[in-house]
């Protein structure tokens, strides 16, 4: 049995405005292919010396990944997550980047979130167990 699935409307971003997000999505493709332990190391030095992303920077981000992909658009929420949080950083901030597991039915997912908000996700706060998170680093440790 099949399950009937849309990818949601992607908004178009303007040529200029592509450049970045389509490098980091390329980044993010590679990343999302590492052992885990290395991805890990490769986003705690990403998020060093940035500041706490708003739910509006991380949603503009987000957004942004997702109107260059078709792939990020889709089921990819490594790579979707993993490039949405580069291209905060890019601009100078960090959103949490979140790994997690739900158990019945078992699914593994990879989201951002931000002031304690998810971001463009369907799923309600709590639907997913995080495993690893990896929030913006406080102030005191810049």
């Amino acid at each position: 049995m099949s399950i009937p699935a849309a990818l949601p409307e992607r908004p178009r971003l303007p040529f200029r405005r592509r450049i970045v997000p389509l490098l980091v999505v390329a980044l993010a493709r590679i990343l999302a292919r590492a052992r885990p332990h290395r991805l890990r190391r490769v986003m705690e030095l990403a998020r060093r010396r940035a500041a706490p992303a708003t739910a509006d920077q991380a949603l503009s981000a987000r957004q942004a990944v997702v109107a260059v992909s078709m792939r990020c658009a889709g089921e990819a929420c490594l790579q979707r997550s993993i490039a949405a949080a580069l291209l905060c950083r890019t601009k100078g901030f960090w959103p949490t980047w979140c790994t997690g597991v739900r158990t019945s039915p078992f699914a593994a997912h990879a989201w951002i979130e931000a002031e304690g908000e998810l971001i463009g996700e369907p799923y309600p706060q709590g639907h997913y167990q995080p495993i690893l998170t990896i929030p913006a680093c406080p102030a005191s440790h810049s």
